[in-house]
Order: structure tokens, then C-alpha cells, then sequence
């Protein structure tokens, strides 16, 4: 994830994460299609089809997604809040070189918040 947003400075690169009860355990990169890539993500929806197969098929599940930020902060944007859902899944933001993780969390109508989560890389 590092390397690849690393390569790409001015564009969100993104992916998925596989895995099981909050442990991740594959990384999925994916083709970011959002019509500006500097300023949003999109995962390719082929990638998240062919993901949610594979993880289905080997008793796993699609237990979150990562994304840089170019802008160089780890923090998630407005743009993020309007996008989540309280589903559970892991948001991994990459930016400045190090990753942060999140959480969305229901306030009722209108965007989510985020709740930080420790990572730890077994």
C-alpha cells in the first residue's frame, strides 16, 4: 500500500482488504476509476466483484477498504464522511508515508464520523 501511493503522489490510489473479525489478511489493490482520481477514490467494480468471490470461496469477507490521500493527511475527508456507512469495515488512509485506521460510525442523518482504530502488523 505504501509503495504504491508512494509511486502515484498525485492520485488516490485504493484497494481492498480480505480477511476475518477485523484481521486482515490479504490486500486487494484496485483500479481507482473515480472521474478525478487527485481529489476522490472509486474502486474498480470488476476488483470488488472478483473480491468478494474470492473471499466468499475461501470462508473470508471483504472486511474493509484502503485509500491514499495526496493531500498528505491521514485524517478522513468530507468527502469519506458522505461516503460511509456503519457497516464495521476498516477505512485505511495512507498518506505522508504512514497509515491510519478508522472506523464510520452512525450520528444519525447526514455524514458519518470516524472512530480511530489501532493497527497492528503481525
Amino acid at each position: 500500500m505504501l509503495a504504491t501511493a508512494a509511486a502515484t503522489p498525485d492520485e488516490e490510489v485504493c484497494g481492498l482488504l480480505l480477511g476475518r473479525s477485523g484481521r486482515v489478511e490479504t490486500l486487494v489493490p484496485a483500479r481507482n476509476v473515480a472521474r478525478d482520481s487527485a481529489r476522490s477514490f472509486e474502486i474498480d467494480p470488476a476488483t470488488l466483484l472478483a473480491a468478494h468471490r474470492t473471499a466468499r470461496g475461501e470462508g473470508r469477507q471483504v472486511i474493509g477498504h484502503w485509500h491514499s490521500h495526496p493531500n498528505g493527511r491521514r485524517e478522513p475527508s468530507a468527502r469519506d464522511a458522505g461516503r460511509a456507512s456503519e457497516n464495521g469495515q476498516i477505512w485505511l488512509i495512507i498518506a505522508g508515508g504512514d497509515i491510519a485506521a478508522w472506523v464510520p460510525q452512525a450520528t444519525g442523518p447526514g455524514p458519518a464520523t470516524f472512530q480511530p482504530i489501532a493497527i497492528e502488523v503481525a
